[in-house]
């Protein structure tokens, strides 16, 4: 970690290239192992890239649906902050795996006619809207948290109140909501493994596969549990670099 702080643009780069090497060769050490690992080392690798992809289309729009919905809740257009408030008060208030199964069995009867969604994309809707709220709120925070003396010298140099948000406003509240922020993105790593429920094949389905046809729960789960701790431990090192290049800016 101090290498981390000391080092954060090759540290990004680093856990960049270290996930798609990863995910690029890990079956071949998987290939290695005893059954019933190694014969399914290609439907493990398989898994985690889709719950890679899963995991950065979410976080992305996640991303947005935050900003949005945590500009809506501090709207003084009454209507909006409502709308933002019940979006963000029903998320969090429901179990995920509710949302997901929501959206997978409802949202399709609600589309118009023709427009089918693949089980993959019902569950990124699901874990975007998820992710949203819970960012929701750490940007909100982040918003309150400026001083409002910053606001203040923005005024007296004559900003107008848009460059006063995008220039002044918006880059100190990200740096001081990053932190929240890259926990919610560990925290969607995980939460993908429930996507397993709609048929998603991610790297919870294979490990349930593999173990169904092996009968031998141990070694599956350890081989999946060992993955999510790789891929949680890239894009928490690669989101502690950006914390720390932000924070290098910061005292410059």
């Amino acid at each position: 970690m101090n290498w981390t702080r000391g080092h954060p643009q090759w540290a990004m780069f680093a856990s960049m290239i270290g996930l798609l090497v990863f995910l690029w060769i890990m079956a071949i050490p998987l290939s290695l192992a005893p059954a019933p690992i190694g014969p399914a080392a290609q439907q493990f690798a398989e898994g985690a890239r889709v719950t890679v992809w899963l995991t950065l289309i979410s976080g992305l729009v996640g991303i947005v649906l935050g900003i949005f919905a945590g500009l809506g809740k501090l709207s003084t257009f009454p209507p909006l902050r409502w709308l933002c408030n019940i979006y963000v008060w029903l998320i969090r208030g429901t179990p995920l795996l509710l949302q997901i199964l929501f959206v997978w069995l409802a949202l399709p009867s609600i589309l118009p006619e023709g427009i089918e969604l693949s089980d993959f994309a019902c569950a990124a809707i699901a874990l975007s809207l998820n992710v949203g709220a819970y960012n929701a709120e750490c940007v909100r925070a982040g918003i309150l948290a400026v001083p409002r003396g910053q606001l203040d010298a923005a005024r007296a140099l004559g900003l107008s109140p848009y460059f006063t948000f995008v220039h002044v406003v918006l880059p100190q509240s990200m740096r001081i909501a990053l932190p929240a922020l890259a926990n919610n993105l560990a925290s969607l790593v995980k939460d993908s493994s429930l996507a397993y429920a709609i048929s998603v094949v991610e790297l919870t389905m294979i490990g349930y596969r593999v173990q169904a046809e092996s009968y031998q729960p141990i070694p599956v789960f350890i081989a999946v549990a060992t993955i999510y701790l790789i891929l949680t431990t890239a894009f928490t090192t690669l989101t502690a670099a950006l914390e720390a290049q932000l924070d290098v800016g910061r005292k410059q």
